[in-house]
């Protein structure tokens, strides 16, 4: 049996038919409620946000460029207004123009200098001012002395230094004795016990050495008491 031919209107159809929008997406669809879906929320909005603004502002702008724009009116020129009491401009028929200029009246000063032929002082018309005081050596040292002084807090601070590290060498001392007594109080007892040995130990014929082992027990005895 032939197979059955397919059906195109439904095919084409189908291909014609739009398919609903889905959105553009910033994260993941499946994310639960919490910190990321509501970051992933603020994100899409600001961008959505962000593309109506652009949007507008291209139409906005595409609306200004169709416009034409209108020229300026051209403006007359502004009349010259002279202030009052200030003198007009002269005409070239004035008289003024005509006879001689004035002199400019010059200042007596200028006058004097240019009769004369003498340098001007300078210290001729400075005022009197009395004399400074001499400083003497010893206010310049102190001066300098007192320049050079330190502050009060550094000398709290460095006197309290000092204090601390004379503290702490008294204790390093302090641990060097006791150490030292202490190998000291080792290497006696060490040597105590050397010799304690040794004085028990029997002699050649076999008998005990009872003199120079009461001698170290005396030297112990002695030195018992000196520590106390």
């Amino acid at each position: 049996m032939a197979p059955k031919r397919p059906n195109e209107d439904g095919d084409a159809a189908d291909k014609f038919t739009k398919k609903p929008r889905q959105g553009f997406r910033v994260g993941p669809d499946n994310l639960p409620d919490g910190a990321w879906k509501r970051k992933v929320t603020k994100i899409k909005k600001d961008l959505i946000t962000k593309a109506k603004i652009k949007k507008k502002y291209s139409k906005i702008k595409a609306a200004h460029a169709s416009e034409p724009t209108p020229a300026l009116p051209e403006l007359p020129p502004s009349p010259i207004i002279h202030p009052a009491g200030a003198p007009s401009e002269p005409t070239p028929n004035s008289p003024s123009q005509t006879g001689p200029a004035p002199e400019p009246d010059l200042h007596p000063d200028r006058l004097h200098l240019l009769t004369t032929d003498e340098p001007p002082n300078p210290n001729a018309n400075a005022p009197d001012f009395p004399p400074l005081p001499k400083r003497n050596n010893g206010d310049r040292s102190r001066g300098k002395n007192q320049k050079q002084r330190k502050p009060d807090y550094y000398e709290k601070e460095l006197a309290k230094a000092a204090e601390l590290k004379a503290k702490q060498e008294a204790r390093n001392a302090e641990f060097a004795r006791r150490q030292k007594e202490r190998e000291d109080r080792i290497k006696q007892r060490e040597k105590w016990k050397r010799q304690m040995d040794k004085a028990k130990r029997p002699d050649k014929n076999g008998k005990m050495r009872l003199g120079r082992e009461s001698k170290i027990l005396l030297e112990k005895v002695e030195r018992l008491v000196e520590g106390k």
